[in-house]
């Protein structure tokens, strides 16, 4: 396997010292985030996680694995609560 270098953001967040949430507080917390890749929408981004989460279950109702990446896709999207860009 090759082994690639550590990211910049590694050393700050790979401990996860800043802060601890389970999936479902990191999901109530993007709410408070104003997404700039669609700032038009006017619903929580947790909505559009539980909307993804549908629309791959319906259309891959085997697939549960698929459904938890849909509703999991945007979490990384809180770290520009703590000043990452996003």
């Amino acid at each position: 396997v090759p082994q690639h270098p550590p990211c910049p953001q590694s050393a700050q967040y790979g401990s996860c010292s800043l802060r601890k949430m389970s999936a479902m507080e990191a999901l109530e917390l993007l709410d408070q985030l104003v997404d700039e890749s669609d700032p038009d929408v006017d619903f929580p981004n947790s909505y559009h996680a539980y909307q993804t989460a549908e629309g791959i279950r319906r259309a891959h109702p085997d697939k549960d694995w698929f459904h938890l990446v849909g509703l999991l896709h945007d979490l990384g999207k809180v770290l520009a609560l703590f000043g990452e860009p996003q």
